[in-house]
């Protein structure tokens, strides 16, 4: 069952020189039990297409979609506190800067319990309650990896590091067990056994609880570990999406192949000491994006017909956004 459909997201920012289109409809689809990736460089648009789903971009920011359904229902033609209240309960999200996602005036142990949801308590007895709010705020913090939590409780976010606090913000949006969990750059400033031990906790969510997963990250080979399906943005347009296999295997767009070519876990034949593969340029401003296919100064392949905006094409689960697509078979 289809969980998040959004058709034609578009991202608009008010500037006193006008709107600037930073995310250019863009399609995303997530059913229950899936974990999707979502991959571009920084700067291409994923955590601004996080925070729309979550609702918390400030007004400077225009959101327009085509449809923007959660589970069956059309969030567009709900009022704003029907929608927030929705997403608020359904939907939780690991933001990339932990420490300024949490409330410097209060402990750790507070906002832990404060973000258990009440529903998670029904049945327990009232003067039960804060007992089991705080056994469990406790169990979550072991679940994330903090064995000692005593050394946390009774400290502010300031006090601990950014590994720390980036565990304790997972804790906070696991405690209501989601249907959708959006975790941005989850592994930030962590180590790499922590993180190793992070990927296990969502395949672990994702598997007993069936927790819907969107993993934002701009490193391909550590999406390709657990997610079923992936997209990948580049500079705020859906460049490519599939099954995390086959576009591995069989990349369509030239930017997805870069990508590929630029891991060298991707790469068995490459020579001791070779150049990895990188494409020429940068990813533009959004003052001066490119008109039509905003790859189309980078890209190696690119011609006349590229000022033109690609259409989004469909071939069985296959989605790419190209004129010249790559690995074309001989019956397409």
């Amino acid at each position: 069952m289809q969980l998040l459909d959004i058709r034609n997201l578009s991202l608009e920012l008010a500037t006193p020189e006008g709107l600037i289109c930073a995310v250019d409809r863009v399609n995303l689809l997530i059913r229950e039990g899936e974990v999707r990736g979502l991959v571009g460089e920084s700067g291409s648009g994923k955590s601004l297409i996080a925070k729309a789903i979550m609702g918390v971009l400030n007004n400077r920011w225009h959101v327009k979609a085509d449809r923007f359904s959660w589970n069956g229902q059309d969030l567009l033609r709900l009022p704003y506190e029907e929608q927030r209240r929705i997403i608020s309960r359904d939907v939780a999200m690991i933001y990339q800067e932990p420490s300024r996602s949490m409330d410097p005036t209060a402990p750790v142990g507070e906002q832990i319990m404060e973000s258990i949801p009440d529903h998670v308590i029904q049945g327990v007895s009232w003067w039960q309650r804060g007992y089991f709010r705080k056994a469990r705020a406790k169990a979550l913090l072991h679940k994330v990896g903090i064995k000692d939590h005593l050394t946390v409780w009774n400290s502010y976010p300031y006090q601990l590091s950014e590994g720390i606090c980036q565990k304790i913000s997972i804790a906070m949006a696991i405690a209501k067990d989601p249907k959708l969990l959006i975790a941005d750059e989850p592994t930030t400033a962590l180590e790499s056994t922590t993180q190793a031990q992070l990927f296990r906790l969502l395949a672990s969510l994702n598997q007993l609880k069936g927790m819907s997963i969107l993993l934002i990250s701009h490193e391909l080979e550590t999406v390709a570990r657990i997610t079923d399906t992936i997209s990948v943005l580049y500079c705020g347009q859906l460049v490519e999406a599939g099954e995390t296999a086959t576009l591995l295997k069989r990349p369509r767009h030239p930017y997805t192949d870069a990508l590929i070519k630029s891991v060298p876990e991707f790469q068995p034949d490459l020579a001791f000491k070779q150049q990895l593969y990188a494409l020429p340029g940068s990813i533009p401003t959004l003052q001066h994006l490119p008109i039509g296919c905003r790859l189309g100064p980078r890209c190696p392949n690119a011609r006349r017909e590229c000022v033109r905006t690609p259409q989004l094409e469909k071939q069985q689960n296959h989605y790419f956004s190209c004129h010249f697509p790559l690995n074309r078979s001989d019956d397409e």
